[in-house]
């Protein structure tokens, strides 16, 4: 009998989780292992990603309803996970009110959210006892409650040192992982700030990202019309930012460096945003307030980033905080110059001048280190050789989760 490994999932939406999920089950020798999937939501663009070999469980509707709209699910008839969920917005009203720190990233909502809604959820697969459970984004009510398995591994993406989380009501779930998945030295690092420990659980696997399939999307079709038609037919050098719109990814600044790189001479250049989410109105208005409407474009949604990263000049990642970036990665493969910001983690994926260029975070900063790239070709020449002659892909790491099966 082969071991069986469950994985959980929130859902497969566009996102460097989920597309690192991607990577992990097309990873997968299902000669070795059997793997079973099971997504809460069966929504998002990557779906039909899922290889064939990989069993995904049916859709729960009680899982369904954690994320859905409260009207929609109260139409549905969750009761409960409505009820639940109430509960969990009073609780991390009450914790923000006693915490009172503005300074880092709310959190907290999520955890109370799985904490709350975790008795009202059926068990998954409960005549299977699984091998190997992977909580593949946390929180990991779901993995410790709702599971039965000889080893769970809790999955860390994030860099916890710019989160605001109750230490004490999550310790307890994160300590209910036999292991915890880091997938940098530097998130290990943050991680054990705020949970020390727990250092004895950590286990290094990077995102597994395939360069054979990246570059294989990148040729289903080609971008460089799209992106010249929104540059007016003009000659225009072009930045592309790849990622969820919201707080983490720092896009409403993008028009304000970009009006600092226009203001520096660099009047061609145009900066796409592919995405989506909360931040996109706020964006919007920042464009209109910046008069960079027809320098900034916000192409929304792709299902398929890849030919607009191939059909971009430089990549940019202007990001607060960042784990490992998998949409930084990807570009390192598609041999694109990466500029990202300098966040905690940026040393940790880039060799600044080497393989990309990190720049300082404030929008003055940043406009004039993307500015010195773009007028720099020779750097960003040896840039794209380095990158041609190094291999990006870590398949093999999936090592490290067979290593975890008992």
């Amino acid at each position: 009998m082969k071991p069986r490994i469950l994985i959980l999932m929130h859902y497969l939406e566009i996102g460097g989780a989920e597309i690192s999920l991607v990577g992990l089950l097309h990873a997968l020798d299902l000669r070795r292992v059997d793997v079973d999937l099971f997504v809460y939501a069966h929504r998002g663009e990557l779906m039909p990603l899922i290889p064939a070999g990989v069993r995904l469980l049916p859709e729960v509707p009680a899982y369904a309803a954690i994320e859905m709209p409260m009207r929609e699910a109260l139409r549905k008839g969750h009761v409960g996970i409505v009820a639940a969920r109430l509960l969990a917005k009073f609780k991390a009203h009450a914790y923000r009110r006693w915490r009172g720190d503005k300074t880092k990233e709310d959190f907290s909502m999520f955890h109370y959210v799985f904490d709350c809604v975790s008795p009202w959820l059926p068990r998954i697969n409960p005549n299977v006892e699984y091998d190997l459970a992977i909580g593949f984004l946390s929180p990991f009510q779901i993995l410790r409650d709702r599971v039965r398995a000889r080893r769970k591994v809790g999955w860390i993406h994030t860099d916890f040192s710019v989160l605001d989380i109750n230490r004490c009501s999550e310790l307890p779930v994160w300590d209910s992982c036999d292991y915890i998945a880091s997938i940098s030295p530097d998130i290990t690092r943050t991680f054990l700030l705020v949970f020390p420990t727990l250092a004895p659980k950590i286990v290094e696997i990077e995102n597994i990202l395939s360069p054979t399939f990246v570059r294989a999307r990148a040729e289903e079709f080609d971008a460089r019309a799209e992106l010249a038609a929104n540059c007016g037919g003009k000659e225009s050098l072009t930045l592309l930012s790849v990622g969820r719109f919201c707080t983490a990814k720092n896009y409403e600044n993008v028009p304000d460096i970009c009006r600092r790189i226009v203001a520096q001479g660099y009047r061609d250049v145009r900066w796409f945003l592919i995405g989506f989410g909360g931040d996109e109105p706020l964006i919007r208005q920042r464009i209109a307030e910046a008069g960079m409407e027809g320098r900034v474009v916000v192409l929304g949604k792709r299902t398929n980033p890849y030919p607009y990263i191939k059909a971009c000049d430089i990549y940019v990642q202007p990001s607060r905080y960042e784990g490992k970036s998998v949409t930084v990665r990807e570009a390192q493969m598609l041999c694109k110059p990466v500029v990202v910001t300098a966040y905690p983690t940026a040393p940790s994926q880039i060799q600044d001048g080497v393989d990309g260029v990190i720049v300082p975070m404030d929008n003055e900063g940043c406009a004039r280190g993307i500015a010195r790239v773009i007028a720099d070709e020779p750097l960003r020449e040896r840039i794209i050789r380095h990158l041609q002659t190094h291999d990006y892909g870590n398949e093999h790491e999936v090592e490290r989760i067979y290593d975890l099966i008992p």
